[in-house]
């Protein structure tokens, strides 16, 4: 079997009194599309940014493609494509002159750029807009622009820090199209995502709060994984049903989802009448409370919840 391509083992890192990462160890599998999911502050960018070789840890060790990245960062370079949350697009140049810049940066022979740039522009839908001031490109647009960069120079692992927040629909659905092909041609895709219908896409997630990997496992087993029973309940005023089942005896959790709120119990045979009798006193209507299937959602928030 061979090595994973990227290891992380027992990564840690501290802003002042801040541990933002603490002891993250991870082995991601070539061709594997691997996600990180955590609120704010949970430590995402960071970990992203060690693995990038843009931060050093403070303890533990980093490996891409067997190479050490705080021990040889220029050599990890060559394996490696980053996207930040914030990708370094310049909006005065067109989307080829983007391209060509980047081209540059990472050595990439002349003939095989323009062989590569065309093929990458054409899978990104971009070829009818290589001659487009990157300014005047919609966000998807840049989006995807800031892909092809980071793949110019054929990189067997690439890091995406949440790069499809704030992106249309469409734009997100054309972007994972992407992903998946290059997952099929080898790459190992790791990204973050606050997208929790994205990170249901991913091969495996890790689940980060606080710092901590939590959980690491397929978004089916970490659905499986959830004890008790999950309910739904919708009603005209989801926030009132939230209210008044918070503290009920067996609740786990409540999370709002919509017109509906998803809650947690330890038990549904004994708790469904209960919560039920508990909302017809105090006058919350409702609709018939159902058992649903956890989403990678509701696994999270119990997690969190557990970890309080």
């Amino acid at each position: 079997m061979s090595a994973p391509a990227v290891v992380a083992e027992r990564v840690g890192r501290r802003f002042g009194a801040v541990q933002a990462v603490r002891e993250v160890t991870l082995a991601i599998e070539r061709g594997e599309i691997f996600g990180l999911v955590g609120p704010d502050g949970a430590g995402k960018t960071t970990l992203m940014r060690m693995l990038a070789g843009v931060l050093r840890p403070d303890a533990g060790r980093i490996v891409l493609e067997g190479i050490d990245v705080a021990a040889d960062p220029e050599r990890a370079k060559t394996v490696l494509g980053y996207m930040p949350q914030r990708f370094g697009l310049y909006e005065d140049l067109t989307v080829d002159e983007n391209a060509f810049f980047y081209g540059e940066i990472f050595d990439v022979p002349r003939e095989r750029y323009r062989a590569r740039v065309a093929q990458l522009l054409e899978a990104a839908g971009l070829e009818p807009f290589k001659r487009r001031l990157a300014g005047q490109l919609s966000g998807g647009m840049k989006q995807k622009l800031g892909l092809v960069c980071a793949l110019i120079h054929t990189p067997k692992v690439l890091l995406l820090d949440e790069p499809t927040t704030g992106v249309d629909p469409v734009s997100r659905r054309d972007f994972w199209e992407i992903l998946y092909r290059l997952r099929d041609e080898g790459v190992t895709i790791v990204m973050s995502t606050a997208y929790m219908d994205e990170a249901q896409r991913c091969g495996r997630l890790a689940l980060l709060h606080e710092g901590q990997v939590r959980e690491c496992a397929t978004p089916a087993t970490l659905k499986r994984a959830l004890s008790g029973a999950l309910l739904a309940i919708a009603g005209n005023d989801p926030r009132a049903i939230r209210t008044a089942l918070t503290s009920a005896p067996g609740v786990l959790g409540i999370l709002l989802m919509g017109d509906r709120v998803h809650v947690h119990v330890d038990d549904r045979a004994l708790r469904i009448p209960e919560l039920e009798a508990r909302l017809d006193a105090g006058a919350v209507a409702h609709a018939p409370i159902e058992t649903v299937e956890a989403s990678i959602e509701d696994v999270f928030v119990a997690l969190v919840g557990e970890a309080v």
